[in-house]
């Protein structure tokens, strides 16, 4: 069964943090996650985890509110109660509790910092991947016999 440390290991270059200060603007928090290509950022403040912004955030948050990118800050569309996981959950436990709490990114904590995000798409890879080697496990088996 594979854990969150087998998808961070498997990221390319690592995976990274990628993480944004309260105080910077949405707008901010958008180009970042454009010359990223990522969906989310951290929100990060002193070295703390305080909060996570995603793309969802911004569109749900501000252009449906009639708020501007460039006047609002992260602090106030961040969502501030987030859900963590450590290196060995389960893939299958990450599944659960993104589909229980409706989350696409879950932040991986370690020895009380911060060393990885995974994603929905992640997750979903894995499971994926596991499947069909699953079915050419069984397929080989089959034609052995």
């Amino acid at each position: 069964m594979k854990t969150v440390k087998d998808i961070l290991r498997s990221k390319q270059g690592g995976g990274g943090v990628f993480s944004i200060k309260p105080d910077s603007t949405v707008f901010e928090a958008l180009t970042d996650m454009a010359n990223k290509n990522i969906g989310s950022l951290l929100v990060m403040e002193n070295g703390n985890l305080v909060g996570i912004i995603s793309e969802r955030d911004y569109s749900r948050k501000v252009v449906l509110v009639g708020k501007s990118s460039g006047n609002t800050l992260v602090r106030e569309i961040m969502k501030q109660q987030v859900l963590v996981i450590k290196p060995e959950t389960t893939i299958e436990e990450c599944m659960a509790l993104m589909i229980e709490n409706s989350v696409r990114y879950l932040p991986v904590i370690e020895d009380g910092k911060v060393v990885g995000v995974i994603s929905m798409g992640n997750v979903v890879n894995t499971i994926i991947s596991e499947q069909h080697i699953a079915i050419k496990n069984l397929q080989d088996y089959i034609m052995q016999g």
